[in-house]
This record gives structure tokens, sequence and C-alpha cells, in this order.
């Protein structure tokens, strides 16, 4: 029997364990684990409130992202704007120093054919004199006497006129 008292199961001394353990549960509960679980909650809080700021952050980055953007996009269509004008103008000044030019040379050709025509007659006109003047010394010489100058300029007139036409 005496071995049997190594194995025998003493009611007290369970009651008295079980005590022990659920006075050390309360004692660890109180001491250990609501520090514990406080701790968590508190750093869960911390997170929760990284991640909320972190979303804020984003979502204040994103709004910045897309005014940029729009901002860029409206500066584009500026930009293009602006050197679509200046090409508009450049073509209308382009065109308009083409107009000018073409009248420019235009009225230097009307000019340069009414001076031809001008130094033409002059040069008709003196050209006539001087066979008037050939002709009625030469009228003269042959003849022998002295023509009417109206006449003789009237005969050499039509013979000019025959000759140049």
């Amino acid at each position: 029997m005496q071995n049997l008292d190594i194995i025998s199961v003493n009611i007290w001394q369970i009651v008295i364990s079980l005590a022990n353990l659920v006075i050390l549960f309360l004692i660890l509960k109180r001491f250990l684990f609501e520090p514990v679980k406080k701790i968590v909650a508190e750093r869960q809080n911390e997170i929760d409130t990284q991640y909320r700021k972190a979303e804020r952050a984003k979502r204040e980055a994103d709004e910045i992202k897309a005014d940029w953007e729009k901002q860029i996009a409206t500066a584009e269509a500026r930009a293009d704007e602006i050197i679509n004008e200046a090409v508009e103008r450049a073509d209308r000044r382009n065109e308009v120093m083409l107009y000018e030019s073409r009248e420019k040379a235009d009225q230097i050709i009307r000019k340069g054919k009414a001076e031809v025509e001008r130094d033409r007659r002059e040069a008709r006109e003196t050209i006539k004199k001087e066979i008037v003047d050939v002709s009625q010394a030469i009228s003269e010489q042959i003849i022998g006497r002295e023509i009417n100058m109206e006449d003789h300029r009237d005969l050499i007139d039509s013979a000019i006129d025959r000759i140049g036409e």
C-alpha cells in the first residue's frame, strides 16, 4: 500500500491546486493580460490612424497630381494655341508681304513699260526730225529749190507711218 500513497489522489490538494491556478490566472489577467491587451489596442489604434493618414495623404496627392495634370494639359493646349496663332500671323504677314512685293513688281513693270514707251516715242520723234532734216536737205539738193517745210513734213510723216506699220 505504500506504493499506492505515491499515486493517491488527495482532494484537498486538487482544490488547492485549482485555487492556485485560478488565483494565478486572475493575477496574470490583472497584471499581464490587460496591460498587454491595452498595449495591443493602443498599437492597433496607432496603426489604424497611420493608415487613415496615409489614405488621406494619398487622396490629397492624387488630387494634387490631377490638378497638375490638368494644369499641364491646359498649358500644353495654350502653347499649341499660341503656336497656331503665331503660324497664322506669320502666314498672313507672308501673304501681305508677297502681295506687296507683287504690287511693287507690277508697279515697276508698268513704270518700266511706260518709260520704254515714252523713250520709244521720243526716239521715234527724234528720228523723224532727223529724217525730215536730212531728207529736206537731200530734196533741196536734188530739186534745187526749197520745199515748204510743212509739205515736206507731211510727206515724210506719211512715209514713216507706212514704214512703221
